[in-house]
């Protein structure tokens, strides 16, 4: 394992790496996510102490998080380089071949507990605003969150609040024509693996939603509730 690859990995080829060997994990949004099934919590304290004590000083940034019979894991690199249409570099969160190494160096020791994954059941949360001028919001909405304007653009090309901590869902700002109040600005982005957006989004329509919009299939699908508050249902696929 080298641990020197900071390029920043497109979509597609993160897609592919998983499909070739790295089932335990899906992309969501711009992490690598990976649940595993425990029996109980000192099953889960074991798998988190086993990963925790293999070599796995890779420059990644793993997040656990351990339920009753489960272990949830996030993985991102907090470095990496992403280049523009001019070819300046950029530092952000994404997934990088130092990623793609230490998740399946996880599946690995998952296996020989003998851990079962499922990722049937992952889910990423993220918050969507319209607006039509995010630098002058931005910094409100990071001091609500985080309690600190420092969370504005971290790992990100934009102003995007995302908590240096993890603890609150990323909030992005879709850009939009200025408008007048009142009207929905605010959207849940339900991030879902590729292969679970049909079941997802079936799930929702039986249970009283409508599908507004599925022309940017599969990369999001607009639902609504009853009321007509909206959700996009989003994959990394495009």
């Amino acid at each position: 394992m080298t641990g020197d690859n900071k390029e920043m990995l497109r979509d597609h080829v993160v897609n592919e790496r998983l499909r070739e060997g790295l089932g335990d994990w899906r992309k969501l949004a711009q992490a690598l996510h990976a649940r595993y099934a425990t029996r109980d919590l000192a099953e889960g304290a074991q798998l988190v102490s086993a990963i925790a004590t293999a070599e796995t000083d890779m420059g990644s940034h793993l997040r656990f998080t351990v339920g009753e019979q489960y272990v949830d894991l996030r993985l991102v690199s907090h470095d990496a380089i992403y280049r523009d249409g001019e070819g300046n570099e950029h530092v952000v969160q994404w997934v990088t071949g130092r990623d793609l190494e230490l998740a399946a160096h996880i599946s690995k020791v998952a296996a020989e507990l003998h851990v079962t994954a499922d990722p049937a059941s992952i889910t990423a949360i993220e918050l969507g605003l319209d607006t039509a001028d995010s630098a002058r919001i931005a910094p409100m909405w990071a001091a609500l969150l985080t309690g600190s304007t420092d969370a504005v653009g971290h790992g990100s090309i934009g102003d995007d609040v995302r908590d240096q901590t993890e603890r609150m869902p990323v909030l992005w700002f879709q850009d939009t024509d200025a408008h007048e109040t009142p009207r929905q600005r605010f959207h849940l982005d339900v991030w879902v693996a590729p292969d679970q957006a049909e079941a997802r989004l079936a799930a929702a329509v039986a249970a009283g939603g409508t599908v507004v919009d599925d022309s940017n299939a599969p990369a999001y699908t607009i639902v609504a509730d009853a009321d007509g508050n909206r959700a996009c249902v989003c994959t990394t696929l495009r």
